[in-house]
């Protein structure tokens, strides 16, 4: 996006917070007067530095760019004979940079490591996550058409659009934050903007451990059924570790190995070298162009796959990856919303449904029980922390039941100081896949589930 282009999107004047310096001088918030004088100085230098900047810039080289508007602004300060202390003057300068290169207010939100989730409620109103708790900032937008503009700024790049006819999207952040906004006539109270963010280093199997996210017995078990090719669907509800956990899963697969992924907005921080990203598309304003992700497993059949590893199943497109995992495509990865491993395979046969194929109940269970192998379930707990509760095997069909057995099961021992306390073991259960995984060299000792010394692998 040109410079002119990003200038017209820029919002002219911008809430903010008080100084901090001001905060701890006073201890109170600024009056409405202070809020006001300061909203008009950041007005009128912003102005004036729009007007100087060369709309012909490439916003590209933001280095570049920076250093000119850091020039022009020191300028402006001096012609206007404007005093500020060295921390308002910091402060304004990052605010109109924010504005000019970045997303505004939620600029410093989106540069905090600690924060992992920025929502904003309309104008007024921005929440972060840190650390699984939710907090209110005293950040906010000028308007509605502010945080409109913001938006815009990040679905606009992704060739995506969101207004009146088409008032919700889904997005990505160049980092491969997941963004999802909805507007009013939808969202009642303003411009609504949720942004889960990614880590600039992806999360490791180490880092999971050392977050008691899961055991390193678990670890290895779960490494050698990706190893060995089993299908695994990995559960949850919202926030509850899914897609990171399916991006830690994705690490244990070989490099020697072709992987499609399939997103609605690519997410996944695949680190293997070949690897295929496909990203869905909404209809275009006439109503035509859509491409489902239901269309991109169908065509990944073609694209002579290893694996694919589908970013969630939602709708229909549940029915053609069960069979692309039962038509050769062993090893495929995916995610599905759900309360239970039990629950996954309700949603699994109301998800085939959806698919418009009129089959009968039990040649839908068929297919989960032949495809699936092994369901990976996390949950977000009341203390913020994220752990996987359930790996359970799907063993086969008796009657018109799918039976299941728990490999390993997570069990709380208590809360200390708010925090869950608890570990997932092993059930003592050896699951019937185990031949597959002898017949790919691997040969886990029974201490992996619960008996013996401690394991190698």
């Amino acid at each position: 996006m040109s410079l002119l282009k990003r200038i017209e999107r820029t919002q002219q004047t911008v809430v903010e917070q008080p100084s901090k310096l001001r905060e701890l001088r006073v201890r109170r918030q600024p009056t409405a007067p202070a809020r006001d004088a300061y909203l008009d100085l950041k007005t009128r230098v912003q102005n004036r530095l729009i007007a100087e900047l060369d709309p012909k810039m490439d916003i590209s080289q933001t280095d570049e760019v920076r250093s000119t508007i850091e020039e022009l602004f020191d300028s402006i300060l001096v012609e206007e004979n404007i005093i500020l202390s060295r921390a308002e003057r910091q402060r304004l300068f990052e605010q109109i940079v924010a504005e000019i290169l970045g997303y505004g207010p939620i600029e410093p939100l989106l540069a905090d490591e600690s924060i992992t989730e920025i929502m904003v409620n309309g104008a007024k109103s921005i929440y972060i996550e840190r650390h699984g708790k939710l907090e209110k900032t005293n950040l906010n937008f000028e308007s509605d058409e502010h945080a409109l503009r913001i938006i815009d700024r990040i679905v606009a790049p992704l060739g995506r659009r969101i207004d009146e006819s088409s008032p919700y999207v889904d997005a990505r952040l160049p980092d491969g934050s997941r963004v999802n906004a909805i507007i009013p006539p939808l969202a009642i109270n303003g411009p609504t903007l949720t942004i889960r963010k990614f880590s600039k280093t992806p999360l490791t199997v180490e880092d999971l451990i050392e977050f008691g996210t899961i055991t390193p017995e678990a670890v290895e078990f779960l490494k050698a059924c990706v190893y060995a090719r089993l299908n695994i669907i990995v559960s949850g509800g919202t926030g509850s570790g899914k897609t990171t956990f399916l991006n830690v899963l994705s690490g244990f697969i070989p490099n020697d190995e072709r992987i499609i992924t399939i997103e609605n907005a690519a997410e996944l921080q695949l680190r293997q070298d070949h690897v295929v990203t496909l990203e869905s598309r909404p209809p275009n304003i006439e109503g035509k162009g859509e491409v489902t992700i239901r269309d991109l497993v169908v065509n990944s059949l073609r694209m002579r796959p290893d694996r694919i590893i589908v970013g969630e199943c939602r709708a229909g497109e549940a029915l053609d990856m069960l069979q692309a995992m039962n038509t050769g495509h062993d090893g495929s990865l995916t995610t599905a919303h759900s309360n239970s491993p039990r629950d996954t395979l309700s949603r699994l046969e109301t998800m085939c449904l959806m698919a418009g194929m009129d089959l009968p109940v039990r040649a839908i269970r068929e297919q989960i029980s032949s495809a699936i192998d092994l369901i990976i379930h996390t949950e977000r707990f009341r203390d913020g922390s994220r752990k996987v509760v359930n790996i359970t095997e799907v063993q086969g069909m008796e009657g018109d039941v799918i039976v299941m057995q728990d490999i390993f099961l997570f069990e709380q021992t208590g809360i200390e100081g708010g925090k869950i306390i608890g570990r997932l073991r092993p059930t003592g259960i050896r699951p019937k896949f185990m031949p597959r995984l002898e017949a790919a060299n691997i040969h886990l000792p029974p201490s992996v589930f619960g008996v013996g010394e401690r394991f190698r692998f």
